[in-house]
């Protein structure tokens, strides 16, 4: 471990914490942490290959998911193999590396931000225009909402990491954190840094609350509608059309609420709220291709038609297979 108080010009990396007081079960959660790793990757993984195998998965709901599994495995290999190699005792990682992992990791998460926005948009169009879907949602608008999300992801954080980078350290190389998180490196700048994180975050709740609000406004929109429905074999296809999207929408506002809270809530520990964003990380890449799979008979039908994998989920009503547009 270096000096707390060696200058960053001269040492040129950072020392990644990880979580203190939990030395001691550092082995353990390295499993752990594997496993949930693996299980994550393997997940998405599997949504990406079916999606791109499978012909009746090639429409605009399936091609968004497809994206939704690629950003999850991007986080979580952005982030994870890192956190294992603290856990390993090698937590050292280059002034370049902290940069490029924190460009990556706000990047990818304003995407995923921005594209449940997009999966929103593209729910509402299936309950409220499902006669128009195919012309609205045509292949061509799918394509150019998709790359305008990616687009806005990677951009949108540049400007905050270029001055994060501009910035002198000289008070500390040590990381309280398991990631190169903006809040955590930039505090351990020897200069004011005020105007650089006044400018993060407005950048951070424009892509917070820009897509949050257009998901409200879609789904009141969806509620709208449904209300208006005169069968309740109408109100259940409406559901089931939505209850996937819905599940990750509330998971992902959830998590980043939680996250919030605890780094603000004075009675948790510092190791504790390092632990809380750790865990974090694994829950919406973890948990997104579960909702999917054992919610979307097309995604089952498909595992099972290409690798023989069997849902141990029983089947659910004949509903359920409308819930695929």
């Amino acid at each position: 471990m270096s000096d707390p108080n060696t200058s960053l010009p001269s040492a040129s990396y950072f020392i990644i914490v990880g979580v203190p007081g939990l030395q001691e079960h550092y082995t353990t959660l390295f499993f752990i942490f594997l496993l949930l790793f693996m299980a994550t990757i393997l997940g998405n993984l599997l949504i990406v290959v079916l999606v791109s195998l499978d012909p009746r998965l090639h429409t605009p709901m399936y091609f968004f998911l497809w994206n939704l599994a690629v950003l999850d495995m991007l986080l979580t290999i952005t982030i994870i193999p890192k956190l294992l190699a603290v856990l390993l005792g090698y937590n050292r990682i280059s002034f370049a590396g902290c940069f490029l992992q924190m460009h990556f990791f706000i990047s990818i998460s304003a995407t995923e931000g921005f594209l449940v926005g997009v999966m929103a948009y593209d729910r509402y169009v299936a309950v409220v225009k499902p006669l128009h879907y195919n012309t609205i949602i045509s292949t061509r608008v799918c394509l150019t909402m998709t790359a305008t999300v990616w687009a806005l992801g990677f951009l949108a954080p540049l400007v905050s990491v270029a001055q994060a980078i501009s910035v002198p350290f000289c008070a500390s190389n040590h990381v309280l954190h398991v990631v190169c998180e903006y809040p955590t490196v930039i505090s351990l700048a020897c200069a004011d840094v005020t105007a650089q994180l006044n400018i993060t975050l407005l950048f951070a709740m424009g892509g917070v609350w820009g897509p949050f609000v257009f998901v409200l406004w879609s789904y009141s929109r969806i509620i709208i509608s449904v209300g208006k429905m005169k069968t309740v074999e109408s109100w259940k296809k409406a559901f089931y059309m939505c209850f996937s999207h819905i599940v990750v929408v509330v998971l992902y506002y959830v998590s980043l609420a939680v996250v919030y809270i605890a780094l603000r809530v004075d009675s948790i520990s510092p190791g504790g709220r390092i632990f809380v964003g750790g865990l974090n990380y694994f829950l919406t890449p973890l948990v997104n291709p579960i909702i999917y799979s054992l919610r979307n008979e097309k995604i089952k039908a498909a595992a099972q038609r290409y690798f023989g994998l069997k849902s141990a989920i029983p089947h659910t009503a004949k509903n359920t297979v409308r819930a695929a547009k």
